[in-house]
């Protein structure tokens, strides 16, 4: 009787993980979709038009922003700087999400 109420004790317990490794994926991307729509929605704001014209025809600053993105990585052993970018854009969705919700 005790092997069995061990049993499902240690079945419980590694079975709730996944669970909740799921979930929190789930709000990470959630916030990272938060942080994309809002983007978008804010580009295309009548007072940020002119100069997202202008940034879109400066050829230096996109040869940069290339230059920046080729930086990141999305494979799964992400090194400390995709971390870290990973980290501020999940914070920033998450304010964001807060805020909006």
């Amino acid at each position: 009787m005790k092997c069995i109420i061990y049993l499902l004790i240690f079945a419980a317990a590694f079975s709730s993980s996944p669970a909740k490794a799921q979930f929190a994926a789930q709000k990470e991307a959630a916030y990272l979709a938060t942080i994309k729509v809002v983007a978008d929605y804010k580009i295309d704001d009548e007072e940020q038009q002119k100069a997202m014209e202008r940034l879109r025809n400066d050829q230096a600053f996109n040869r940069k922003l290339l230059r920046m993105r080729d930086k990141l990585t999305n494979s799964r052993s992400k090194d400390s700087t995709n971390r870290q970018v990973l980290d501020i854009l999940e914070r920033a969705g998450k304010e964001l999400y807060d805020l909006l919700d």
